[in-house]
């Protein structure tokens, strides 16, 4: 006779899959976006794309990625700034954010066995799920904080002048800082210049709290897991999963003695 000890679950596999869905189609629509950005500020510049009034400047959008040509009544945009592909750009990053954060907080409870979204699993499999979500999500944070803050590494109060030859009159850095990655450049014309765009380092900020929180899921996994294991060795079962104990057969009982222990009791 053997005890299994069953403990709760929540199913996320679906909120994983439409998850990964959603980010799929942001990282498709925002290479549509970009590829309808190609040229498309020398098309007002040169007068092919028609505006309300006179054209007075063009920009980038970041999120959905576009190009905007400011006109004195109105504006126009790239494929990505406005109609059908921007409602799907944001209805996919809407969807991406919350099934990203339920799924990881999600992985946070351990619920009572018996409702139809709990599923049972050990603390073994339990540890490994939240496991690979703070690998996944960790290095995603760190990968994109790499490629945004790197050169604050190699030197955060000369980041602006590294790497090239500047003469007499580098660019001096007037303030930095780590997170989020971002320098402030002046040029010695007096021209002000900034080491990331603001999105890019806003981004790298945020990437670090769905690693946050899958990080939090993780180290509760490893908590219980590791009173389950001392639990284990001492030859007792913790008191908050005596109630979720299942009973089973070992393989090699004998059916005999078994029924002459139901039968003395």
């Amino acid at each position: 006779m053997s005890n299994v000890h069953a403990y709760g679950g929540y199913r996320t596999g679906g909120l994983w899959a439409a998850a990964g869905i959603s980010f799929g189609a942001v990282v498709v629509g925002s290479g549509l976006a970009l590829f309808g950005m190609l040229e498309f500020d020398e098309q007002c510049s040169h007068g092919l794309v028609e505006g309300p009034g006179r054209l007075l400047r063009v920009r980038d959008q970041a999120f959905p990625p576009a190009t905007i040509c400011e006109f004195e009544r109105g504006e126009v945009s790239s494929v990505g700034g406005s109609g059908v592909l921007s409602v799907l750009l944001w209805g996919s990053l809407l969807v991406l954010v919350v099934c990203l954060f339920a799924a990881l907080v999600a992985e946070c409870f351990e619920p009572r066995l018996g409702s139809n979204q709990v599923v049972p699993m050990s603390r073994v499999a339990k540890l490994r799920r939240t496991a690979a979500a703070f690998f996944v999500t960790g290095s995603g944070f760190l990968l994109f904080y790499a490629l945004a803050g790197w050169q604050l590494f190699t030197g955060p109060s000369s980041v602006c002048s590294a790497g090239a030859d500047w003469g007499f009159h580098p660019p001096k850095t007037l303030e930095y800082s780590f997170f989020p990655p971002q320098a402030t450049c002046q040029y010695a014309s007096g021209e002000t210049w900034q080491m990331n765009p603001d999105w890019v380092a806003s981004l790298a900020v945020e990437l670090a709290v769905p690693a946050l929180i899958a990080g939090v899921g993780f180290v509760l996994a490893c908590r219980r897991w590791g009173v389950e294991r001392r639990a284990l060795q001492q030859g007792t079962v913790p008191a908050t999963t005596q109630q979720d104990t299942v009973p089973a057969i070992s393989d090699t009982a004998d059916p005999g003695a078994t029924a002459n222990r139901g039968q003395q009791g």
